[in-house]
């Protein structure tokens, strides 16, 4: 089996504001770098989408698309709805043959109003608003968490440098997910296996649902582990969250073969990390 790596958190440093300007060019400035990655790798992108699934089910995962946040009105809930409708509907049957690479906003393209696309939440600055194509965030969370329980290799992700809600029901350990902006902020995976896999999602009642689905048996299953989860001071006087994820690979016997880091988090705090003392009556 293959050694884990841990690894020390050494701190971290008091997040920079930046002006209106400076935050607008930056976007323009990787904006044209990612549309030139995308002409760059253009022959590489999975394209192609099936409407038959292939034959064997890899990993399947749900969340639940409305829940209660602090100070979030629902109506952005509502709307983030109508935004993953949309955007499934670019992705469902979509297939990545050996070699080939999945881009999330390749395929899902600009959210816009002209498309449909409605005013849902969006995280900015360890706050949030509420932005045209709000909410895309829990589709890609959700296909990078069944990703990472496939040999599929995921090649891009990013993750909110804040943590702006406590944990309310929460399944997935901390940093499990996949933050995406338009357009350089992308999820990306490859597949670098000898099988085709396909991605399966719909926007049911109440959930929002995925599979990965494969041309070959599967010969492996894969568990996520959180190690080193801890909740630092830091010397400017906020606070971090912080862990690593790993990626455990089993036998169809059951035995682990291998255990590899695939995430380290590091993320400022939005909210107290302790509960307040209450005092007697």
């Amino acid at each position: 089996m293959k050694q884990k790596t841990t690894y020390l958190h050494i701190g971290m440093e008091k997040p920079r504001m930046r002006s209106n300007l400076r935050i607008k060019l930056g976007r323009m400035y990787y904006g044209m770098l990612r549309r030139f990655v995308w002409v760059r790798m253009n022959r590489c992108f999975a394209k192609e989408r099936r409407e038959a699934m292939l034959p064997y089910r890899y990993f399947s995962h749900q969340t639940i698309l409305l829940r209660k946040l602090k100070d979030v009105d629902m109506w952005l809930q509502y709307n983030k709805i109508v935004n993953l409708r949309l955007a499934v509907q670019k992705l469902d049957g979509v297939v990545i043959k050996p070699g080939e690479v999945f881009s999330y906003w390749k395929l899902i393209g600009k959210p816009s109003r002209r498309k449909g696309y409605q005013k849902g939440m969006i995280l900015k600055n360890g706050g949030f608003e509420a932005g045209v194509g709000g909410g895309l965030c829990q589709l890609s969370n959700l296909i990078f968490w069944m990703t990472v329980h496939t040999p599929l290799t995921v090649v891009e992700r990013h993750r909110h440098g804040y943590d702006v809600f406590p944990d309310s029901n929460r399944t997935q350990p901390f940093g499990s997910g996949a933050t995406c902006f338009y357009p350089h902020g992308d999820l990306m995976i490859k597949n670098n296996t000898q099988d085709t896999y396909q991605l399966v999602v719909r926007v049911g009642e109440e959930y929002l649902e995925g599979e990965w689905r494969v041309s070959s048996e599967p010969e492996y299953r894969y568990e996520i582990v959180e190690r080193n989860h801890e909740m630092k001071h830091e010397f400017w006087g906020g606070y971090t969250r912080n862990n690593e994820l790993y990626q455990q690979q089993f036998n169809l016997n059951g035995e682990l073969l291998e255990e590899r880091c695939i995430v380290r988090n590091s993320a400022i705090m939005m909210y107290s990390p302790f509960l307040e003392q209450k005092q007697c009556e």
